[in-house]
């Protein structure tokens, strides 16, 4: 793979980005610091999510490349550009602004595994004792890794002391008044690189591009905001048409694999964002799962490259898989 092909703007030695997951600190001790310092050695980005448990200066010092910050659009515009401001002085260059999450989507399986508000006695006992039941979780991470709090958010919920004693605030802060003009605001606020999260459809595409936006991901949230929603390998290509090289395009959703990076580029995506592959690594062997899989994913690439007859990673098309029916 030829990393010449990419743009000055990405800067990888592999098309893959980890994309923003909360709670990683949840899966293990200090997790997004692990994560981060695993990019940093494979040679891709680390993207910080606002609802991080280690905040984004505690990931920062532990790597010397610059970080992404991912920003939810929040009711309290005071605040989010606070994050702005501390993100840009930890050094992250670039921005992932969300958008998809104006209003949080029916999530049935949060319900099912005792995540909810309204959650029965029972269930809360029977979470209780899945958490005793895993000992070794209970002492790395629970106790070794504390705090375990929202990073970012400390200021704004003052006294909070874990993760349950912040969501109605996280809850109430999603707002759905959101509209193109919220961009504007944004950019009075961030020097860097602006990327919006959360696009699929093509004339949505094309607003942006007509924003200034540097790149938008194509992505449906990993299919937890709405059922039977568009999948982003269909999206993808009418998005691209849409509009063509005025900006980059990231993804995610569904990439697990090498071939599946192999798929999106080859519909045109820059880059892929990696969610749920590097979160199960993480919580699996820490750092070094997530360097494990992000290996894995470039061996998988050089094999699907060879088989495609390819060596460069911009020779890719439609014509060299059959990515409409996913083989």
């Amino acid at each position: 793979m030829d990393a010449d092909a990419f743009t000055d703007f990405l800067k990888l030695a592999l098309p893959v980005v980890l994309g923003p997951v909360g709670l990683i600190g949840m899966f293990a001790r200090r997790g997004e610091v692990q994560a981060a310092v695993a990019a940093e050695r494979e040679g891709v980005r680390f993207c910080e999510s606002t609802v991080s448990i280690c905040s984004v200066e505690e990931v920062s010092a532990a790597t010397s490349v610059p970080l992404w910050f991912q920003l939810y659009v929040m009711r309290d515009r005071g605040y989010a550009a606070e994050l702005m401001a501390r993100a840009h002085k930890a050094g992250c260059s670039v921005l992932v602004l969300t958008v998809d999450l104006a209003v949080v989507g029916a999530r049935y399986r949060d319900t099912r595994n005792g995540m909810s508000d309204d959650t029965p006695a029972s269930k809360r006992l029977v979470r209780a004792w899945d958490i005793l039941s895993h000992p070794g979780w209970v002492l790395n991470v629970a106790l070794r890794g504390k705090p375990l709090t929202f990073g970012n958010l400390e200021a704004a919920v003052p006294g909070a002391r874990d993760p349950a004693q912040f969501k109605d605030w996280i809850d109430s802060q999603f707002d759905p008044s959101v509209t193109w003009d919220d961009l504007a605001w944004v950019r009075k606020h961030w020097p860097g690189k602006l990327v919006l999260k959360g696009i699929l459809d093509p004339e949505d595409a094309k607003e942006a591009a007509n924003a200034g936006v540097d790149a938008i991901v194509v992505s449906n949230h990993g299919g937890r905001q709405l059922d039977d929603v568009r999948s982003t390998a269909s999206a993808l290509p009418r998005v691209k048409e849409a509009v063509g090289d005025r900006l980059e395009l990231l993804v995610d959703g569904g990439i697990h694999s090498g071939l599946d990076v192999v798929k999106m580029l080859a519909l045109g995506a820059n880059a892929c964002l990696l969610g749920r592959a590097w979160a199960y690594a993480v919580a699996g062997a820490g750092e070094a799962g997530v360097a494990h899989i992000l290996r894995i994913i470039r061996e998988e690439m050089n094999v699907a490259m060879a088989l495609t007859g390819n060596t460069r990673l911009d020779q890719l098309g439609t014509d060299v898989l059959d990515v409409s029916t996913g083989r």
